[in-house]
């Protein structure tokens, strides 16, 4: 589903990390824009052991859901992006207004360290096309669990940002939906020497390149799949109800 060389581990000599890189990723609406989401680092401390493929880190995240516009954008939603300016609100149209989550290791022990560890969520069980075996040179798995939206201070901000979650979750299967448990393997090319232009720029690169019409710079993700192989697809009526149901809290409230 995600695209290569999404997500990376950055560390020095000694095997401390500095720097972990976590998705970004884009689900571009027809006549609406794109969805942009990126899963933000807050913090981060671990270590990667070369000798023995050994890693284990703890990480924060935040993940971050904004709309970009793109050419391709319907008469009603470049309306949409005038008004926000007009007004001067925060909705979110670009990532210094994202719509923010929080996320946890677990919601009951309200615990944002998440882990970073060897091995595969779901250990064996894992769908066949999930298999990189042969060609990764290591890999890890890491699961937390969507808390809630941080509230904007402004009510129709708020209500339109519980809105574009809702088109986003629809679209993405629930991957943000409070409550679930987003788990993920990371599959790890052998280390390389680090580029520091490359790497300065590389979240920068990846976030530009999103916001016309989920272009990945480094070769595009797969279709999303249930386990059984199958495509994972959403009615367009559904779609299309959810952008009205936008649009006419806007119309209602401006």
């Amino acid at each position: 589903m995600f695209a290569p060389d999404i997500s990376r581990i950055g560390y020095d000599d000694a095997g401390q990390t500095w720097s972990i890189i976590c998705p970004q990723q884009g689900t571009y609406v027809p006549g609406f824009g794109t969805l942009n989401v990126e899963v933000t680092v807050t913090g981060q401390r671990g270590w990667v052991n070369e000798s023995n493929k050994a890693l284990a880190a703890d990480i924060s995240v935040k993940p971050k859901i904004w709309l970009s516009p793109s050419a391709l954008q319907s008469p009603a939603a470049k309306l949409l992006w005038a008004i926000f300016d007009y007004k001067g609100l925060d909705f979110p149209s670009e990532k210094s207004r994202a719509i923010e989550l929080n996320t946890f290791l677990t919601t009951r022990e309200e615990n944002p360290i998440i882990n970073l560890r060897e091995g595969l969520f779901l250990g064996e069980n894992n769908p066949s096309f999930t298999d990189h075996s042969e060609e990764a040179w290591n890999h890890a798995q890491l699961a937390v669990e969507i808390g809630s939206i941080d509230v904007n201070s402004n009510q129709i901000v708020a209500e339109f940002n519980e809105r574009v979650m809702a088109l986003f979750n629809l679209g993405s299967g629930n991957m943000l939906q409070q409550g679930n448990i987003l788990a993920w393997n990371v599959w790890f090319d052998a280390p390389t020497l680090v580029d520091r232009t490359e790497w300065r720029n590389h979240a920068e690169y990846w976030r530009k390149s999103i916001n016309v019409d989920h272009v990945s710079p480094d070769g595009q993700g797969t279709a999303p799949r249930l386990a059984d192989g199958s495509d994972f697809c959403i009615k367009n009526e559904l779609i299309e109800e959810a952008i009205n149901d936008i649009l006419a809290l806007v119309k209602g409230h401006l």
